[in-house]
């Protein structure tokens, strides 16, 4: 068990803080789009003058160049260079999406504008992911928590900014037939996707708009302008930019990642250096059909499975936030209106104060024990739910419990994969593309059998969604022990008992960081 402070981790943040916390405020941009969108649907659909059918499209516009975002977004981090450039115009591309929002009064225009912050958000998933991880390696569960608790900081702070703009009553001057009530009904069932709830709904049109939301979309433009800012000041700083000398440019963060020990003044050994880990310098550039000779099947098995996990993991936080309101005022809960609307808003402040709390866990558990808590958590909440599906007090509390168990599986399973493979930069890219294509998928799925067969199939739905990721979870923990022995007869790898013997100790085949060879150097050379 790690001690609650780590010298050695501290040590590697002080050397990468600036590009830690740019990493970190990054996602706070990703945040603020994460939940924007379902507040302020209807006053989106007077301004653009939809009904509601057309004004869904653009929540698929949205997912959709999400999921083809994160999944370009390995293209970009060949070098810090490139990752940080793509970063900068994804966060700045996210600002100016938000002042242009108010000025889209057609539909097509709207859904341009969301597709393309949709873009910008798949790549700075990504990329965020990738960097942390390639930085920080081993040690990296820490810092993918702090990244996490950034988007759910933004997402929280997102309807919040809205709230105050947002019209109390029809914002279409014609109609006059829906109060307050089932207006905010409306709004909550509009950010759940449910198209067939909404299909004998209808509003005017044609009228006088009357709506403030415009200014919802400027203050989070301002909100979210200084983080490209900052990215652009630290290229500065690092001297990236192509008019800057070539002789003190950073080329990439494998050089960063090189530098992080030396700078608490250990010795380091280049020709050693060229030997760790290997680089995120090609996206699936150790799935190429070249390098595929003598990979086991455990390699890509352990891709699928992690990819697996995070695809219903993620699936259930989608289908969570997008129907609970549903299933909440439907039989046999009948929540008021506005009690239900508060569930979603509990979910994502239960999903944030787990990641927070997640971070000195981190420090003295390791990810995979992490994992295990978390899946076992969230299928016994699951569980209960489903025994106490006619009380609202426990619905409450299910909801919170929920959200602390999940929130940490995303980075834990994604250090634990990437620490599993050695770092060799196919998995985050998986894990992140596999991830966004479980919220997609499974809220259709969820959203088309509760229409069918009941609100009660909402909770069976996450239950059987639970099962499918501890499943997928056990099998990975198997497959990575057969992967093990594999790496342990590698010629590159040194034996583990002559690590322990010098005092080192680490995961059977795991490739060292550069702290790392430098001490283990160290160790071995006075027995030479």
């Amino acid at each position: 068990m790690k001690p609650w402070f780590n010298e050695r981790v501290c040590a590697l943040f002080r050397s990468n803080w600036q590009h830690t916390l740019t990493y970190w405020s990054v996602f706070f941009s990703f945040g603020l789009c994460v939940a924007f969108l379902g507040p302020t649907i209807l006053d989106l659909r007077c301004q653009t003058q939809s009904s509601l059918q057309e004004i869904t499209l653009v929540f698929f516009s949205q997912q959709f160049f999400l999921f083809i975002g994160s999944t370009i977004g390995g293209f970009f981090s060949k070098t810090l260079v490139n990752s940080l450039s793509a970063l900068a115009v994804s966060t700045l591309i996210i600002s100016l999406v938000f002042a242009i929002i108010p000025l889209c009064q057609k539909l097509l225009l709207l859904a341009f504008a969301l597709a393309v912050s949709g873009l910008a958000m798949g790549i700075i998933d990504t990329i965020s992911n990738l960097q942390l991880v390639k930085m920080y390696q081993k040690d990296s569960t820490v810092f993918l928590q702090a990244l996490h608790f950034f988007v759910g900081l933004g997402a929280l702070m997102s309807p919040l900014i809205a709230d105050p703009f947002l019209s109390e009553s029809n914002c279409v001057i014609g109609n006059s037939s829906i109060n307050t009530t089932s207006l905010t009904h409306l709004r909550n069932t509009l950010a759940g996707r449910q198209m067939h709830n909404v299909s004998n709904v209808h509003l005017h049109t044609e009228g006088e708009v009357v709506t403030n939301v415009s200014y919802a979309f400027w203050i989070m433009a301002l909100i979210n302008l200084p983080v490209p800012i900052a990215i652009f000041i630290l290229m500065y700083r690092e001297r990236l930019f192509m008019c800057s000398s070539p002789s003190r440019r950073l080329l990439d963060g494998d050089i960063l990642a090189m530098n992080t020990w030396g700078a608490t003044g250990h010795s380091e050994d280049i020709g050693l250096q060229k030997q760790g880990p290997k680089s995120h310098i090609e996206l699936f550039s150790c799935c190429l059909l070249g390098n595929m000779q003598g990979l086991p099947l455990s390699f890509f098995g352990i891709h699928i499975l992690g990819g697996l996990v995070l695809f219903f993991s993620d699936g259930i936080v989608g289908s969570y936030t997008g129907f609970i309101y549903t299933y909440a005022v439907a039989p046999p809960m009948n929540l008021p209106h506005k009690t239900a609307g508060y569930l979603t808003c509990v979910f994502w402040v239960a999903i944030t104060v787990g990641r927070l709390s997640a971070i000195p866990l981190s420090y003295r558990f390791k990810p995979v024990k992490l994992l295990i808590v978390s899946q076992v958590g969230v299928i016994v909440t699951l569980l209960l739910l489903l025994i106490f599906s006619n009380s609202s007090v426990f619905l409450f509390i299910g909801t919170c419990s929920l959200g602390l168990f999940i929130s940490s599986i995303f980075p834990c399973m994604l250090a634990l994969t990437e620490d599993i493979l050695e770092y060799n930069g196919c998995a985050t890219t998986v894990l992140v593309t596999s991830a966004g294509m479980g919220e997609m998928l499974l809220q259709v799925l969820v959203g088309s059998v509760m229409h069918n067969r009941g609100s009660f199939s909402f909770l069976l739905c996450g239950m059987i969604f639970g099962c499918m990721g501890l499943i997928f979870f056990i099998l990975l923990f198997f497959v990575q022990h057969n992967h093990k022995k594999f790496t342990e007869v590698l010629p590159n790898n040194p034996p583990v008992e002559r690590l322990e013997e010098n005092g080192i100790k680490t995961c059977s085949g795991t490739i060292l960081n550069s702290w790392e060879i430098s001490e283990r150097k160290a160790s071995i050379e006075p027995e030479q």
